[in-house]
């Protein structure tokens, strides 16, 4: 079930929806670390989510902050810490942008 916000967005839009969910090529650094050559914005981010909570990666201080560690900052840009509300933005410069 989705909540109201995201049924408005995929109502009044639904590209944006086909655009987390179709499947794309990846460069070769997403693929290293999710160990497909295609997925889904939304399949490669709940991969990095599940990495991120299996290898105990969120600071236990401030859970909106991620400590990366050296195969997550490879796909990260490098950076050492990441704000949860950066990980999409993150990820989604991974994905080639359609032209229109």
């Amino acid at each position: 079930m989705l909540p109201q916000r995201m049924k408005k967005a995929v109502t009044d839009n639904p590209k944006k929806l086909a655009n987390l969910i179709d499947l794309v090529n990846l460069p070769s650094t997403l693929r290293d670390f999710v160990g497909q050559s295609q997925t889904s914005r939304l399949s490669c981010f709940m991969r990095v989510w599940s990495y991120i909570k299996t290898n105990n990666l969120q600071d236990p201080n401030n859970k909106n902050v991620v400590n990366c560690d050296e195969k997550l900052k490879g796909i990260l840009l490098g950076k050492p810490q990441v704000e949860l509300a950066e990980l999409p933005a993150l990820i989604k410069l991974h994905f080639p942008k359609e032209p229109k």
